[in-house]
């Protein structure tokens, strides 16, 4: 049985890629420069990075508490990446929208058709590396995985590129500041959609439930 969609003035935006595309730089950048858009904080079960707080990049919590959650329904999407579970808090984030606020999640392929199941209109971004070489090069970088780690995490970046066709917007991070003003170009012009406007000045469109 399909869930019926649940009534939002915000928008949602969903924003993928695999390890080392440079989602993570742009989502801050574009949290920076657009003040509309909120990050949704996931919960996860791998331990936190040097640098992470809790709350702020993620709720980090373990596999026991996470797995209860599950259980009670408490996700609006879930996914095990890499052996680490993540997922995202239903009743807080449709809560956001009602408010107005326009909600990001950063999630896989994966938790992006959980999504759409609920919110059909959510907006799916694609973030693309120029190429598998470069890719990997950006993997071997950061200087903390072994081989056998950045083999598999570039494997399994191939795997989720065989998804974005699932995604409305495709931007290809080549140039940061190309990529950046592509990924609030597509965030902008997704507010300009039909329903989101009605939603966001329905004092503009009342002559449509005149007749």
């Amino acid at each position: 049985m399909q869930t019926m969609t649940p009534i939002t003035t915000g928008s949602l935006f969903i924003v993928a890629a695999p390890s080392g595309a440079g989602k993570t730089t742009l989502v801050k950048l574009l949290l920076e420069r657009d003040t509309q858009v909120m990050h949704s904080i996931s919960y996860t079960t791998r331990p936190p990075r040097p640098g992470e707080e809790n709350g702020r990049e993620y709720h980090f919590i373990d596999i026991q508490t996470f797995l209860a959650m599950r259980g009670r329904g408490e996700f609006l999407e879930w996914a095990e990446v890499h052996g680490n579970f993540y997922g995202t808090s239903k009743a807080w984030l449709q809560a956001q929208m009602q408010a107005g606020h326009d909600m990001l999640l950063e999630i896989d392929w994966q938790g992006a058709q959980q999504v759409r199941e609920i919110f059909p209109d959510a907006v799916g971004i694609f973030i693309m590396p120029p190429s598998a070489e470069e890719l990997e090069r950006r993997l071997r970088s950061r200087g903390q995985d072994s081989e056998d780690v950045i083999q598999r995490r570039v494997a399994a970046a191939l795997g989720e590129m065989r998804h974005v066709g699932e995604f409305a917007f495709v931007i290809i991070n080549d140039d940061l500041q190309m990529a950046l003003d592509d990924l609030l170009a597509a965030v902008r012009a997704s507010r300009l959609r039909f329903h989101p406007q009605r939603a966001r000045h329905p004092g503009v469109f009342r002559f449509l439930d005149s007749n």
